[in-house]
């Protein structure tokens, strides 16, 4: 190889590298340690793993405390559930919406444990936040600037998740938006990328996790759910998120996926999950780290 062409390769390696500084705020160049939050005594981003699991849509209280309890059981610190479900179509569930929410922060007062869920529009900001632990940015929305404005306006964690079809500059530039305006509880999601490939829902790219923990200091989660779309691929992606090191996992569990209001054929059922988390526990010990735990409400 050329001197030219070593040297051009060089630069294509480093045209991301945390001196460069397209996104400040989220720079190791600006912060070389590692962000970690504290959220209801739950750290995210500290030698721990933190799992977050639940269904993708809220149905009813039943459902939604059958599910929290076994999940929280089995060793989630963090219950997921969407009241707003943002959909390809208009005529698919979109969700229980407020009473959703009312659901969400009823399950955290019987169980203690703390809620994630999407926030979809400016103008419910302050209704979820009332209801929520931390907020959720989906997909469709990492490119919705006024969103993260507002949402980095707040005092709330934020998780934010990778955009379909992001580059992993244009992710890290998202969750500046945020920090910009004074929040600085940030927390990343991989969820897969669109490709050519159609076996799988997205392309869960796990390359991201530690490219992006060597470019920033915020903390990075995968959601191997919507990351392949298949409920028997999350066990082997969880495991080998935390290998790579994700700080944490965001997963779907239903009690009866055949039954789902949506995405069923990615949910674990909670005896499949049960198994995952004892993997994990074993992965996670091998790795030096930990599955964190939260005591549930007696």
């Amino acid at each position: 190889m050329s001197g030219n062409k070593l040297k051009e390769s060089d630069q294509s390696h480093n045209h991301l590298s945390p001196n460069s500084l397209p996104f400040k705020l989220a720079s190791r160049g600006i912060k070389p340690d590692s962000t970690v939050l504290n959220i209801q005594d739950i750290q995210i981003g500290g030698s721990g793993v933190v799992v977050m699991a639940g269904p993708c849509a809220v149905e009813s209280l039943e459902q939604l405390l059958t599910i929290a309890k076994s999940v929280q059981t089995s060793g989630a610190s963090i219950l997921r559930g969407g009241a707003f479900k943002p959909r390809k179509s208009p005529y698919s569930f979109q969700g229980l919406e407020e009473e959703g929410l009312k659901l969400l922060a009823r399950v955290r007062k019987e169980t203690g444990i703390c809620i994630i869920t999407e926030v979809m529009d400016t103008r419910l900001i302050e209704l979820v936040c009332d209801h929520a632990d931390i907020l959720q940015i989906g997909s469709r929305n990492m490119h919705n600037f006024a969103l993260l404005k507002e949402v980095g306006l707040s005092k709330k964690p934020v998780l934010l998740k990778r955009g379909m079809s992001a580059t992993i500059e244009e992710f890290l530039l998202a969750a500046e938006y945020i920090l910009k305006q004074g929040n600085h509880q940030v927390i990343l999601c991989e969820r897969g990328i669109r490709t050519f490939e159609t076996s799988t829902r997205n392309t869960l790219d796990l390359s991201a996790v530690p490219m992006i923990k060597n470019l920033s200091h915020l903390p990075v989660v995968v959601d191997p759910s919507h990351g392949t779309g298949h409920w028997w691929m999350v066990p082997s992606l969880a495991k080998a998120a935390i290998a790579v090191g994700a700080d944490g996992l965001l997963v779907e569990v239903h009690s009866n996926p055949q039954e789902a209001l949506s995405d069923g054929a990615q949910s674990l059922r909670p005896d499949k999950f049960d198994m995952m988390m004892k993997d994990l526990i074993k992965v996670a010990q091998a790795v030096g780290r930990e599955i964190t735990l939260q005591d549930p409400v007696m």
